[in-house]
């Protein structure tokens, strides 16, 4: 796999460039008017060694990815269908590393420290399309990364783990009827004039995944929406999202803190502690 360091994307962040698509990806304008041809089943005959070969299978699978989210995602306020989401989750589930050009023999799956120097381990990705309905990136998280507890506001997100092993820990808001606005179900600002406001949140998955695995989705009020990433071994994660975030839309992502349920168990005295967790 050949990338670059192209920018900075965040406080340990940082974006890779890495061309797996066949063309240039349109514009929004440009996708109206020009279809992006996938690549020919195979070369001539001999025509082609086998470098080249290996490039044009992982295209391939790229290029069917790109084409089948283009159908299934339609852009802010929508969800993709039933059938949709197995389409893309059977295609995400036969993904290999190979896939997009990586291989458990690069030496940043062998790295068995990544802080040896001190500090904390930097989360790289890598773009392989965005517009403004869905985008395509791939994460990779050294071994002990963390990615905090975030939201998708209004996203389906797809998450295949291509390479390595990591934890994964879920929530979805818990879904309480409480007419008063300033109480901590609220679902009104997350901070208030007396500190910040709790939340129930509902814990979805608690467990640690190990490629290869299936495919995980998520939905706007469902699924996870608020998941965190810990990586027990160097990770690589293709993520799918639909649409993408977007500070101009209102779909930034937002960090939680996850607070211990036994401290505010007055507020929810009917609920079980090992169910749900207030988060601000």
């Amino acid at each position: 796999m050949e990338v670059a360091a192209a920018a900075t994307a965040g406080a340990g962040v940082v974006e890779l460039q890495l061309d797996l698509l066949e063309a240039a990806a349109p514009t929004e304008r440009e996708a109206k008017r020009r279809r992006v041809h996938p690549v020919p089943a195979g070369p001539p005959a001999g025509a082609a060694a086998p470098g080249r070969r290996s490039c044009s299978r992982r295209r391939r699978a790229v290029q069917r990815l790109f084409q089948a989210c283009r159908h299934v995602f339609r852009g802010p306020g929508t969800v993709p269908s039933p059938g949709e989401v197995q389409l893309l989750r059977h295609m995400l589930d036969r993904m290999r590393p190979e896939d997009v050009g990586l291989s458990p023999d690069l030496s940043f799956f062998r790295a068995r420290d990544a802080t040896r120097g001190g500090g904390t381990p930097t989360i790289t990705h890598t773009t392989i399309y965005k517009c403004p309905n869905f985008s395509m990136v791939i994460l990779f998280l050294p071994r002990n990364a963390v990615i905090p507890l975030h939201n998708h506001p209004g996203m389906t997100v797809f998450s295949k783990l291509l390479l390595g092993s990591m934890h994964v820990k879920s929530y979805d808001w818990l879904n309480t009827a409480d007419p008063d606005p300033s109480s901590a179900t609220s679902t009104t600002s997350s901070s208030s004039s007396d500190g910040p406001c709790l939340r129930l949140a509902e814990l979805v998955v608690d467990d640690v995944f190990t490629a290869p695995c299936d495919t995980s989705v998520l939905y706007p009020t469902a699924g996870g929406n608020m998941h965190r990433f810990t990586a027990m071994a160097p990770c690589a994660i293709l993520d799918v999202l639909g649409p993408p975030y977007s500070i101009e839309e209102d779909r930034d992502c937002t960090y939680y803190a996850e607070l211990p349920y036994a401290h505010h168990s007055r507020k929810w005295p009917h609920l079980s502690p090992h169910e749900f967790l207030p988060l601000h």
